[in-house]
Order: structure tokens, then C-alpha cells, then sequence
């Protein structure tokens, strides 16, 4: 099968450090191709894949100031269309923007939907549903105005991620600083706790960070690493007693709820989005919703069996689960058509 993986060109695929869209295109071209596809990569000319890369944008935006957003990504989605006819199947993880090319082909197209950034971009969806095959990351995720083929949970290489029986007594906030990631409850947590936590991720919102982040900031009680590459992530999660994951929003997935299980970590999130897939309350994590009812099952956590949460990763949130799922949409797509 011929497939064009469209993926977002904001950072490297994969990314060098964050840039979650292009994480989880990588890791399904590249299960793709060893399992035998001919997988053509549409990404960043940085990019790395075992199949063949096709580029336009020299670098990730979010990497270069000198690359203005909206003209690159124009280039890059446009450059996929005007060869839409050599392949059998189109991926796209780059959101609606692919979407107004979908009615210059016959090639079907896949898209996963990663979230829904604003109900002001559902307009969009709507107009090609029906037309283009929507893939949602979660039951949670779905929009009752659309129709979607199937819900496909990431996956992600476990091999990736070591699993660490006897962690240490810190905390570990791993995502966006932003709202609604909650970097400002995990600082009320961990002090009410009387316990060091360490905040690792990109800064996307600076006054939010400048406000309710850095004047806590101590390298004692609470540290923030910045945003850490794999390497520097496996040592992360692995070593945090538990994983903060306070919630302000919706949680389309969580990326960083499976990386942590797989290293044997448990996770106490708000209870919003996606968490009640991700998370069986009690017994790789805790699902709550206050600030107050995290500091109490902080005091718990050593109630969870750490490798009760990697054998949960392992049964239902491996790259090789969400290959093959794929793989069956695929095969649906194209019988359907040659019918």
C-alpha cells in the first residue's frame, strides 16, 4: 500500500523534544513501513524516517523565527495534494487545513482528528464529513456533528521507556505550561504535600508562567527543567513517585499519562477528557477532581503497583496495537472503494 503521511511542520518529525502531532505521525509511519508499506513522510527537510521523506519547509517553524507559519504549512499541504495521485492512501495529522484540498482528489483521505483546538474551527469538519474519513484519539474527543470510522487511542514504542520499580520521593508535572495543562495546581499540590516537584515542558503561555510559575521557582522545592528530549524524559518519569496531571480543559488524549504508566509511574489527573480511558481509578493512577483530593491521594500512592501500570501500557497502549488499528481503517477505506 502507498500511503502519504501528512504531518504538522511547527518541529521535527519526530521532534527533538516536544511536538506531540508529530511524535505520533512518526511513530506510525515508521511501524508502517516495517510492516511493509511504501510510506512516503511529508514533514520537515530535518526530518528523519525510514521511508521516503518529501519536503518543502526547511525546518520546524516553532524552530526558526525566520519561517512564517501560514506560508510554509501552505507550501507543505499543497505539495502533498498536487502528488495525491501516487498514492493509495492520505494521512493527514496537520487539522483542518488539508482538508480544503480533499475535493482535488479521488485519493481517500484519513485524518486524525488530535483535538479540537476552538468550536470555531468545527465549521471546517463539517463541511467534508462524509467526504474525508475522521479517526478520533478518544470517546471523549468525538463531536456529536460528526461521523468518524473509528476511535484510535496513540500508542507509543514502549521499548522507549524503562520501567523503574523503586522511584524517588518527588513529583513530576510533564506538559505545556499553559492553563490547561495546570502547572500552577501542581505547584498547590506539592506544596501541600510538602514534596519537591519538578515541572518539565514548553513555555506556551509566558504570562501565565511568569505569573503563577516562576515566582515559586526555587531549584529546591520546585524546579522546572524546560522542555527535555527523550533521553532526559525516560529519566524523568521513571524516577517521579507520581505523575501531576491537574487538567484545566478537556484532554483530547495525554501523551504523557502512557509514557509515565510505561515507566511504572501512576498518574493522579483530573478527572476531564480523556483521563477515564487512559487511567483505571485505583489501580495505575487516581482519578480526581480538587486540588484537595490530589494532596490525599498523593498520601496513597504507594497503594499502586508500579508494574501494574506497565502491564497496562503494555496491553493497551503500544505502537504495535495502534499499527495495526490503523492498518484495518486502511483496509476498510480502500475495500469500501473498490466495491
Amino acid at each position: 500500500m502507498r500511503i502519504a503521511m501528512l504531518s504538522p511542520i511547527a518541529w521535527r518529525t519526530p521532534p527533538r523534544h516536544y511536538g506531540p502531532w508529530e511524535s505520533v505521525a512518526s511513530l506510525l509511519a515508521e511501524g508502517l513501513v516495517a510492516s511493509g508499506h511504501d510510506v512516503t513522510l511529508f514533514a520537515t527537510a530535518d526530518s528523519q524516517t525510514r521511508g521516503r521523506l518529501h519536503a518543502v519547509c526547511p525546518r520546524g517553524y516553532a524552530e526558526d523565527d525566520s519561517l512564517i507559519p501560514k506560508v510554509w504549512e501552505c507550501l507543505h499541504i499543497s505539495e502533498l495534494f498536487e502528488h495525491a495521485d501516487a498514492f493509495d492512501i492520505i494521512h493527514n495529522h496537520f487539522d483542518f487545513l488539508p482538508l480544503t484540498y480533499t475535493g482535488l482528489t479521488t485519493t481517500p483521505v484519513v485524518t486524525t482528528i488530535h483535538g479540537f483546538s476552538s468550536p470555531g474551527i468545527l465549521p471546517v469538519y463539517k463541511k467534508y464529513n462524509g467526504r474525508v474519513f475522521y479517526v478520533s484519539i478518544s470517546d471523549a474527543d468525538r463531536s456529536p456533528e460528526l461521523d468518524y470510522i473509528k476511535t484510535i487511542h496513540h500508542g507509543i514504542d514502549i521499548k522507549q521507556f524503562d520501567f523503574s520499580p523503586a522511584p524517588d520521593d518527588t513529583l513530576l508535572f510533564f506538559g505545556r505550561i499553559h492553563h490547561d495543562k495546570g502547572a500552577r495546581q501542581a505547584i498547590e499540590i506539592a506544596r501541600a504535600c510538602n514534596k519537591k516537584l519538578i515541572l518539565a515542558g514548553i513555555i506556551q503561555d509566558q504570562a501565565y508562567y511568569d505569573q503563577y510559575v516562576a515566582p515559586h521557582i526555587d531549584n529546591d522545592k520546585v524546579v522546572y527543567v524546560g522542555s527535555v528530549g527523550p533521553a532526559e524524559r525516560n529519566h524523568l518519569l521513571g524516577k517521579a513517585c507520581a505523575l501531576l496531571h491537574p487538567i484545566g480543559f478537556d484532554e483530547p488524549f495525554g501523551l504523557s499519562v502512557i509514557e509515565a504508566m510505561a515507566c511504572g509511574t501512576p498518574v493522579i489527573a483530573f478527572d476531564r477528557g480523556s483521563m477515564r480511558e487512559l487511567i483505571d481509578n485505583g489501580k495505575n493512577g487516581f482519578l480526581v477532581s480538587t486540588v484537595d483530593e490530589a494532596v490525599e491521594k498523593v498520601a496513597r500512592i504507594a497503594e499502586i503497583d508500579r508494574l501494574a501500570c506497565r502491564h497496562h501500557v503494555e496491553r493497551y497502549f503500544t505502537v504495535d496495537r495502534m499499527i495495526d488499528e490503523y492498518n484495518q481503517v486502511y483496509e476498510m477505506i480502500l475495500q469500501d472503494g473498490s466495491q
